[in-house]
């Protein structure tokens, strides 16, 4: 039977063993595109492109987020969440406390050490973006969760959703747009009509 030690890439593209991929198999499959993800056992790959909007959400809501997280919060983008051994996502953005983070030889987050995850809903992603994550961000237990997209005018739009833990489902608490005013996870505002701001 093959085993996780023996995967490699035959020609471009992995083939998978007969059970599908399991979390660590990111780490250990050579050649991979960055940001590849893993959901339900199946690898998904992202396109090496982003669209403007895209980059400058993310940009915005990062940059926002580290001048208002509390000292024992952490944010980064774009970095590894294993919700299950057969899901592991990478957030556009995501919270954690300084104390949940990996040790240096992990690549990832495990999803009860995060607070928030982001999601800025692409062309190439619009189906997992707005359905497939935030339910299994929600099984996961992640406590709330950020999806944004562009209006009319390329200014973020904000839905914002929390945690029924009872249910594992999110509920929807608000949707933002112009500004983004929050209590929880903590106190925080963001104008989201600077997206097109060079500095903060």
């Amino acid at each position: 039977m093959e085993t996780t030690d023996d995967l490699c890439l035959t020609g471009r593209y992995p083939v998978p063993p007969p059970h599908g991929w399991v979390a660590e198999d990111l780490d250990r499959l050579s050649g991979l595109p960055r940001h590849t993800e893993l959901i339900d056992g199946v690898l998904v790959f992202r396109s090496p492109q982003q669209q403007p909007f895209h980059a400058r959400a993310l940009r915005l809501l990062e940059r926002a987020l580290l001048r208002q997280a509390p000292d024992d919060l952490d944010v980064l983008r774009e970095f590894g969440m294993v919700l299950d051994r057969r899901n592991r996502t990478e957030p556009d953005v995501l919270v954690t406390p300084f104390d949940g983070e990996p040790r240096p030889d992990e690549m990832f987050l495990k999803a009860e050490n995060v607070i928030l995850a982001v999601e800025v809903v692409a062309l190439d992603s619009e189906a997992r973006d707005r359905e497939v994550k935030p339910r299994k961000y929600a099984a996961a237990g992640v406590p709330h969760f950020w999806r944004v997209e562009a209006d009319e005018q390329g200014v973020p739009i904000v839905y914002v959703h929390e945690l029924d833990p009872a249910l594992e489902v999110y509920v929807p608490t608000g949707i933002h747009r112009d500004k983004l005013t929050l209590t929880v996870p903590f106190p925080l505002t963001i104008d989201l009509t600077a997206i097109n701001r060079r500095r903060p």
